[in-house]
């Protein structure tokens, strides 16, 4: 049952004095959009007669077929806190359908909600933890953003020396009053580096609760004259930003993962779900990991994972199974970065992980060891493969793998590859500061 109906919104609306009402949606490669308007046309937008035009936003459609209608999901209503001058301002997660009614097949909140109706089908509900890391970073003078930081913090360290603190207890508190259950703030390892994790939820929810995490983040950040980045790897030499996804299946009230009488703990269906995911992990990467910065975060020696390989012992696994069991029993994948858009990332994860179950696949034996000293001939040994090194690398990955265009539909796989090949064309014709450092006083 709704947790808010038409009615309710609008008593809430007229009792808190909200000015402006987000009409929210995301593109293709996670960003956030909105339609805002008064209160004077919200009736009319829960009537689902609110439109845009699709044209307008990279990856949707072309010109000559851009009329698009959002359809408000009442449960995602929420006030923002930090907005509250001149009065309030809310906002409502939208899913995208064309003028004959049906739903948009470039809207990733819709592909997510397919693979979910694949997990029903079988009987399963999928839920994802996600650990989210960020940098704070100075502003300039103009108020844009640096690199620059006066924080001295290491992890989990304490103020004064994190001055990052007060940000992430006003973005904590914020998030609390939006309805988030927040289970852990810190300062990472990283300089300037914090991670704020929050409650698993139901996938879809999930995947809403980042997009909202990221524009409160960002928001928040400013609100204290500094910047949020959720970038992967902003500086070289330190650790890059990852967004870890716990992943765990309920059925029947019960965690499908565990398995009491196993020697690890784990049931078929939990080992089954890891091959599938390993199975297609190289053509998901250019979804989990969709920058060309995000490579630069997938190197040895950084606790980011480079090899394809699952664990219950260490981090330099792709997949480490946490110990916990019973309700807590989970699998935590570790490529994924924050710049990922987490409605496409869980639906290619979960199918892939259904498609394990229903092929009742085996994953190879887990690696134990810290993989990143292992030598070539003993990666080799062990069939131990590696992600993609590359943007360009993970394309063509994806390109090979036809699961991910049956996951994706053919219009965002698509415009996805071609944004993605324009993305890799542009940096790798870019002059960096880099080869003019090495190069020109050279030759």
């Amino acid at each position: 049952m709704s947790a808010y109906t038409k009615e309710k919104i609008m008593e809430i609306v007229k009792e808190k004095d909200v000015r402006f009402i987000r009409l929210q949606f995301t593109d293709i490669f996670g960003t956030p959009k909105n339609v805002a308007i008064t209160v004077s046309q919200l009736e009319r937008a829960l009537q689902n007669q609110c439109m845009f035009d699709g044209s307008s936003i990279e990856g949707f459609v072309r010109i000559d077929e851009s009329d698009m209608y959002l359809h408000p999901d009442l449960d995602t209503f929420v006030l923002y806190p930090w907005h509250k001058h001149r009065g309030g301002i809310a906002r409502i997660i939208c899913d995208v359908f064309k003028p004959d009614g049906a739903p948009f097949e470039g809207d990733p909140r819709y592909i997510l909600k397919r693979s979910l109706a694949e997990a029903q089908e079988m009987g399963f509900t999928f839920n994802v933890g996600p650990e989210c890391e960020f940098f704070l970073f100075n502003n300039d003078e103009y108020g844009h953003p640096t690199t620059q930081t006066y924080d001295t913090a290491g992890y989990f360290d304490l103020g004064p020396v994190d001055v990052g603190e007060s940000v992430r207890r006003d973005i904590c508190l914020n998030l609390e009053e939006m309805g988030f259950e927040i289970e852990a703030s810190h300062h990472e390892c990283a300089t300037a580096q914090h991670e704020i994790d929050f409650k698993y939820s139901e996938a879809l929810h999930s995947a809403d609760n980042i997009v909202t995490f990221k524009m409160a983040v960002k928001s928040i950040a400013f609100s204290h004259g500094m910047s949020a980045t959720f970038m992967p790897k902003p500086i070289f030499g330190i650790a890059g930003s990852g967004m870890h996804i716990n992943m765990s299946l309920m059925k029947d009230g019960k965690n499908a993962f565990c398995d009491p009488e196993s020697k690890d703990g784990l049931s078929a269906i939990a080992h089954s779900f890891i091959a599938g995911v390993m199975r297609h992990i190289k053509g998901i990467c250019a979804l989990t990991n969709p920058l060309v910065n995000s490579y630069k975060r997938l190197v040895p020696g950084f606790e980011a994972p480079c090899y394809i390989a699952w664990t219950s012992a260490n981090r330099s696994a792709l997949i480490r199974v946490p110990t916990a069991r019973g309700n807590g029993t989970r699998i935590e994948l570790r490529n994924p970065d924050p710049s990922c858009n987490p409605y496409l990332t869980f639906a290619l994860l979960l199918s892939a992980g259904l498609e394990g179950i229903r092929e009742t696949l085996a994953p190879p034996a887990p690696v134990q060891t810290n993989i990143y000293d292992l030598s070539k001939k003993e990666l080799d040994q062990l069939g131990i493969e590696s992600l993609p090194d590359s943007l360009q690398a993970a394309v063509g990955e994806m390109k090979r793998d036809p699961f991910v265009r049956r996951v994706l539909g053919d219009h965002v796989y698509n415009k996805y590859v071609e944004a993605k090949e324009d993305e890799w064309k542009r940096f790798s014709t870019t002059v960096t500061q880099w080869e003019t450092n090495e190069y020109l006083g050279k030759y």
